[in-house]
């Protein structure tokens, strides 16, 4: 049971949208909570002694939506749940739990400038903070969780590929590629079999090759599109994310379904995410190489 529980929590799902995008996702948050409160006022929430109800649940809302986009900016900071590519349900609950005890907080001590301070300055209240924050915020919060619901009603499947033969091919019988940086200030050059992948990385692009099975990353200046077409000759380098290109043969293993692969590539510890938009053609260039 404690065996099936873990590897269910551990099963990969994608990011909260919140989380994906802090200021668009809080801002969004921001105005589902307006709106949600005004209409359902759940748990007899009440205006406050300075403003109408509906002021007061826009202010309130206001001020939890600062320190939620902080907690947020700060989550993504920590190396553990940095990686959307390696997120899972566990660190999906854990987020959201994290958050909610943030906005509790927040609105605890946001009460001490919208209601009676005299009041409030007791554990009880605190308490009482926390636990209404979470009845009223998970909601919110969940929904951009349980919007992802369908990743949990299909199997993975998982395939495994053999890269030895590629590896093994001589740098001779290749053409070596050169890459250009946007204004043309720097150069990368490299044989097929060397490169595995290529990811952005704000204004750069990381290289990842295998040079005298060493795993080395180059930096160049460069956007993703720009070195897509550069690297348009070679048949079997593929895009297959907005922030990733692959060399198709060096993928050693492909788990996940339609609604989107993860691919370990040889050499690369981490994960590769392939979109859902890509997955049809990914399939169509898998069967030619492998």
């Amino acid at each position: 049971m404690v065996t099936m529980l873990s590897k269910w929590l551990n099963k990969w799902y994608p990011q909260n949208y919140i989380i994906k995008n802090p200021l668009i996702g809080s801002l969004v948050f921001l105005v589902f909570c307006v709106f949600f409160v005004i209409v359902y006022k759940p748990l007899q929430t009440h205006a406050s002694r300075f403003f109408t109800y509906n002021i007061t649940v826009a202010v309130y809302c206001f001020i939890v939506t600062i320190p939620l986009y902080g907690i947020v900016r700060i989550l993504k900071c920590i190396k553990y749940f940095s990686n959307s590519d390696e997120w899972t349900i566990l660190k999906e609950i854990l987020s959201i739990g994290i958050s909610l005890l943030v906005i509790g907080i927040a609105v605890y001590f946001s009460g001490f400038l919208l209601e009676q301070p005299a009041l409030r300055w007791n554990l009880h209240t605190f308490f009482d903070s926390l636990l209404s924050s979470f009845l009223i915020f998970v909601i919110p919060l969940g929904l951009f969780s349980i919007i992802n619901y369908r990743y949990l009603l299909v199997s993975d499947i998982i395939k495994q590929f053999n890269t030895d033969t590629y590896l093994s091919t001589s740098e001779e019988s290749e053409k070596l590629i050169s890459i250009e940086s946007k204004l043309k200030k720097e150069e990368l050059s490299f044989y097929p079999n060397q490169f595995i992948y290529a990811a952005a990385d704000g204004n750069y692009i990381a290289f990842y090759l295998n040079i005298e099975n060493k795993i080395t990353k180059k930096l160049i200046r460069n956007s993703i599109s720009n070195v897509e077409q550069q690297l348009s000759t070679i048949p079997f380098f593929f895009r297959i994310h907005r922030a990733y290109i692959v060399n198709i043969k060096m993928i050693n293993s492909q788990k996940g379904n339609t609604l989107g692969y993860r691919l370990k590539l040889s050499g690369i510890d981490n994960e590769i995410p392939v979109s859902r938009q890509k997955t049809r053609d990914f399939d169509q260039i898998m069967k030619r190489y492998h």
